[in-house]
């Protein structure tokens, strides 16, 4: 997971371009837009049903468009499962984490992809290798667990949820979605995640985060896109609005300072 070099902030890694998504005669999305830098955090806030989970499964594969396009980093793709958006760099960390809890560390970061060499028809696995990848991988995002031979079910919520994010960025994902990463969270382990989110972005990551929780979006991310009704409402940099105004959004309301409406999202 490192960052290419001579590549900037302003990169695009991932752009949507008029996303539709029909489930027979229901519209959940209509002409939807959104773009990720590298390096960039990403918001994404709307209120129950307005479409940003729908987004994030046709962004990750597990949905395709009933219309629009997907690009990375310009170049126009098509998922037809999540199998295809995690080759081309995108990786999804969903809410209930999807760890094997009775498994160690090392092998729920390399679930599926572990190290080896194949015999045939089958992969002998490095177990060995495994357990070095993974604690290389965790020192550079700043991970500290006692050992990655620790099962996962013994971890607290803010681990558990860092060794979601380290599982997905093992493989040099591009862009990492997130959703409501610190929702389950006690307040202490809130802060240790989102600081591990604002790591990404050092290592060029671009990451959306889809949040209720407007402290979470205030501290970490760059911009923020709100969904209304599966359409883009609003948008703005952080820099350039603030909590109230985005509730409203949330609430499809517009101030004075609502910053970009669906036709300026970039």
């Amino acid at each position: 997971m490192q960052a290419s070099a001579g590549s900037g902030r302003d990169q695009i890694l991932l752009e949507a371009r008029g996303i539709t998504k029909y489930f027979g005669a229901v519209t959940a999305l209509e002409g939807v837009n959104l773009k990720l830098s590298r390096g960039e955090v990403l918001g994404v806030v709307g209120d129950n049903g307005a479409g940003k989970s729908t987004l994030m499964k046709v962004l990750s594969g597990l949905f395709r468009p009933s219309e629009g396009e997907i690009l990375i980093q310009g170049q126009p793709v098509q998922f037809n499962s999540p199998r295809d958006s995690h080759k081309a760099g995108i990786e999804m960390v969903y809410q209930d984490l999807a760890l094997a809890g009775n498994m160690p560390i090392f092998e729920n970061i390399y679930l599926g992809r572990e190290p080896g060499r194949r015999v045939g028809g089958l992969t002998i696995v490095n177990h060995a290798e495994s357990r070095k990848l993974a604690a290389e991988h965790l020192a550079r995002l700043q991970i500290h667990v006692k050992s990655v031979d620790q099962n996962v079910e013994d971890l607290s919520g803010g681990q558990r949820q860092a060794v979601a994010i380290a599982r997905a960025t093992a493989f040099d994902a591009k862009v990492v979605i997130m959703d409501e990463p610190t929702a389950a969270l006690a307040i202490k382990e809130v802060g240790k995640v989102l600081d591990l989110i604002k790591r990404l972005k050092d290592h060029g990551v671009g990451v959306i985060l889809i949040s209720h929780r407007m402290d979470d979006v205030f501290y970490v991310c760059d911009r923020v896109m709100a969904i209304f009704h599966g359409r883009n409402f609003a948008e703005a940099p952080l820099k350039d609005t603030n909590r109230n105004e985005v509730i409203g959004w949330i609430m499809g309301t517009k101030g004075h300072a609502a910053g970009l409406a669906h036709d300026k999202v970039h």
